[in-house]
């Protein structure tokens, strides 16, 4: 699962009645950089999300992608990769501090 916000919406041309009365929302992916920094900006690269929560624009939402997103219609199979799972209203987002992520450089012993 992934925080992102809600930039827009999409209209089929056709419509899939499976999908009948899901809203598809345009939906920028939050980067760890601009969720702590808490500046109302995405950073990843949109998608489409499935949507029946009511997000509006510029409201913060958790997605879940891949197989998962088709969940909530089983056991009907629609064309649906990301799924819109809930409507943030508050977050405690904690980044860890730079002295407890550790890389070594050192070749392995053989």
């Amino acid at each position: 699962m992934r925080l992102g916000f809600v930039r827009g919406s999409v209209v089929l041309n056709s419509s899939i009645p499976s999908l009948q009365g899901t809203r598809l929302a345009i939906v920028e992916p939050i980067t760890p950089e601009n969720l702590a920094a808490r500046n109302g900006l995405g950073g990843g690269k949109a998608l489409i999300a499935a949507e029946r929560l009511g997000a509006g624009n510029g409201q913060m939402v958790a997605f879940v992608e891949g197989r998962t997103a088709a969940n909530p219609y089983w056991p009907q199979e629609v064309p649906v990769d990301a799924w819109c799972a809930l409507l943030v209203e508050h977050y405690d987002f904690r980044p860890p501090k730079n002295d407890t992520l550790s890389v070594t450089t050192e070749e392995p012993r053989r």
